[in-house]
């Protein structure tokens, strides 16, 4: 298994506002996917001249921010039994899939949060 991706994400109900932090701090949004598997959520990918990444999510059912990692990797299933050995639990159980990724929230021992997410459009 190889990690494609690895930077923080910030999930949010005022995603907006997380955005335009960030905006001021030098980041650029390189990509955005409004609705994402079907649910009322805008991710938002950003970089700074640095190419230091962060992704913002907004997801309005949510009470507060939830800092988490993101991590992406060229084989889900291996990262996933990888994590599950060391303890991460899958708090909500849904691995939603789409076209073009397979993505799960996942939580460790200690209580950080890992988005695992294999893309797969270029299988």
């Amino acid at each position: 298994m190889e990690i494609t991706t690895f930077n923080p994400m910030i999930v949010s109900p005022k995603g907006d506002d997380i955005v335009a932090l960030f905006e001021a701090l030098g980041f650029e949004k390189r990509h955005e996917v409004i609705n994402v598997d079907g649910h009322d959520t805008t991710s938002i990918r950003m970089k700074n001249a640095d190419g230091f990444c962060v992704d913002v999510a907004s997801v309005s059912m949510l009470p507060q921010d939830m800092p988490m990692i993101r991590m992406n990797v060229d084989n889900f299933d291996e990262a996933y039994e990888l994590l599950k050995a060391n303890g991460f639990t899958a708090p909500t159980g849904n691995v939603y899939e789409s076209k073009t990724s397979k993505t799960l929230r996942l939580q460790s021992p200690s209580g950080f949060c890992i988005v695992l997410i294999e893309h797969l459009k270029n299988k």
